[in-house]
This record gives structure tokens, C-alpha cells and sequence, in this order.
């Protein structure tokens, strides 16, 4: 027989440090404008109604007598005179020479008999 050395194997598991490569990708900034929306606040005061109580005082009512002095009106008719325009004629006047007849009395005296009654 001939010996043949026997060989033995033993696996020992070593970790080795893999380098890869890989694709990394480049980030880059770029700008962006956007319209932002204005929001307009606007308040609206509204008057809200205060409740309180509130202490109202008694009222009693009083007669009190007054002397209300008496006035008499005394009417008066007065005449106003009215003042009118009128319209009055003009009239010219002339002289006029008129004759007249003369009467021409005459008295005469004339004795009466006065008779006398005796009673």
C-alpha cells in the first residue's frame, strides 16, 4: 500500500473590504419664484349689549295745588281808515259873466186896528 497524505481543508471565513462604485447623483439648487396668495385680514366690531342690573328708585306721586292767575282780554274795536287812490277828473273852470235880475222890494207899513175883547 502506498500512504497517501490525507489533506484536510479548512475554511476560514475572512471578511474583505469591497469597493464599489457607485453612481452618486449631484443635487443642485436651482431658484423658483411662486405667487403666494395675500391674505387680508379685516375685523368687524361688533357692539355686544352689556346686561346689569341697575337699582331704579320708587316714585309716589304728590297733589300740589297752584294758583293760576286768570287773565281777561278786553277787545277794543278800533276804525282804521283805509286809504284809497282815487281817480278824479280835472275839471278847468272858466268865468262865466251871468246878468241877474234885480228884485227890487219895496215894504210899506200899514196899521192894523187891533180890536180888544173884554170878557
Amino acid at each position: 500500500f502506498v500512504d497517501i497524505p490525507q489533506v484536510e481543508f479548512v475554511d476560514k471565513i475572512v471578511e474583505v473590504p469591497v469597493q464599489k462604485q457607485v453612481q452618486v447623483p449631484m443635487v443642485t439648487k436651482k431658484q423658483k419664484f411662486v405667487d403666494v396668495p395675500q391674505i387680508e385680514i379685516v375685523d368687524k366690531i361688533v357692539e355686544v349689549p352689556v346686561q346689569k342690573q341697575v337699582q331704579v328708585p320708587m316714585i309716589s306721586k304728590q297733589q300740589k295745588f297752584v294758583d293760576i292767575p286768570q287773565v281777561e282780554i278786553v277787545d277794543r274795536v278800533v276804525q282804521v281808515p283805509v286809504q284809497k287812490q282815487v281817480q278824479v277828473p280835472m275839471h278847468a273852470r272858466q268865468q262865466k259873466f251871468v246878468d241877474i235880475p234885480q228884485v227890487e222890494i219895496v215894504d210899506r207899513v200899514v196899521q192894523v186896528p187891533v180890536q180888544k175883547q173884554v170878557q
